[in-house]
């Protein structure tokens, strides 16, 4: 693999490529058979290539280093992709909710259905292994956009695995209407889908703090690393894509040298960098008159 192409890169190209093949596959499986559901499936693949470009494009920015205008580094691109990937979500079900409403009225029955719903499945095959592998490889790099397309796809494949059940008892039944209530079916699940994708970004945007599991980690560090200093408070955490920023005051004996307490920090900072993966801290030191002995850890 060349220097310029790491993991994360590959990953997120790849995905680009794989939704291309899936949404090929899909629209072949509609043209064989004229059906409204699987027109909705193919629609929905149309919107995982968008997610994927904007997924690609959105890791690139957030993983450049800080500058002069964002000083803070560019950790939250990633989440404006995951809200634009929820909105396309949730037109592509208004879409799918529009054609299911035109096929309704005009009693459309799908042809070749078997064999559209074969070339459908490996489709579903292909996007439901990889939403595994965005799912773990998302979850370890703490990446929202990684994990907001491996939930867009998961709701592809529960919305094919619906097209499957009612395309077959279109068949079965000769009932076309099946057909149309099948694609509001899919059009509701992905509905649910977007709207979760955006609820997940927008509390990255606002700087939703780490979970109460990982703030009980931070605070037992602490307590355990700062031997030296006597208490720390107003500990605040928040997300910013793959970063964790830490923010407490720590407070220390009036008498102890700068170099003593820049110690303390250089520790605590390790610490928690070690175990909290991509960790920003900041301390503020204080002298032991800043001492609250109340709602803080005492060290």
């Amino acid at each position: 693999m060349p220097k310029w192409i790491d993991r994360t890169t590959a990953v997120a190209f790849s995905s680009i490529v794989i939704a291309l093949i899936v949404m090929g596959i899909k629209y072949t499986a509609y043209l064989m058979t004229g059906s409204v559901a699987l027109y909705s499936d193919a629609l929905e693949s149309i919107v995982n290539l968008v997610t994927a470009l904007t997924a690609f494009w959105a890791i690139q920015v957030s993983r450049k280093p800080a500058d002069s205008d964002h000083q803070f580094g560019h950790h939250k691109a990633e989440y404006f992709s995951a809200v634009l990937e929820g909105v396309l979500i949730i037109l592509a079900a208004l879409l799918i909710l529009r054609e299911a409403w035109i096929a309704y009225q005009a009693g459309h029955q799908p042809e070749n259905a078997i064999s559209g719903l074969a070339v459908n499945s490996v489709a579903t095959v292909i996007n439901g292994a990889w939403a595994m592998f965005l799912f773990r490889f998302g979850r370890r790099r703490r990446s929202p956009a990684f994990i907001a397309e491996a939930w867009h796809l998961t709701s592809d494949v529960i919305s094919s695995l619906g097209v499957l059940v009612g395309l077959l008892l279109v068949v079965a039944t000769g009932w076309a209407a099946l057909d149309s209530l099948v694609a509001v079916l899919v059009a509701g699940n992905i509905l649910w889908s977007g709207w979760r994708v955006v609820r997940d970004s927008v509390s990255g945007l606002l700087d939703e703090a780490v979970s109460k599991q990982v703030e009980q980690e931070i605070r037992s560090i602490i307590s355990a690393e700062a031997e030296g200093a006597l208490e720390v408070h107003d500990l605040r955490t928040r997300h910013a894509g793959r970063a964790t920023f830490i923010e407490f005051h720590l407070v220390v004996p009036g008498a102890i040298t700068v170099s003593a307490a820049h110690e303390i920090c250089d520790r605590l900072e390790a610490a928690l960098q070690r175990a909290v993966e991509g960790a920003e801290v900041l301390i503020h030191v204080e002298p032991d008159t800043e001492a609250r002995h109340q709602g803080v850890i005492v060290l």
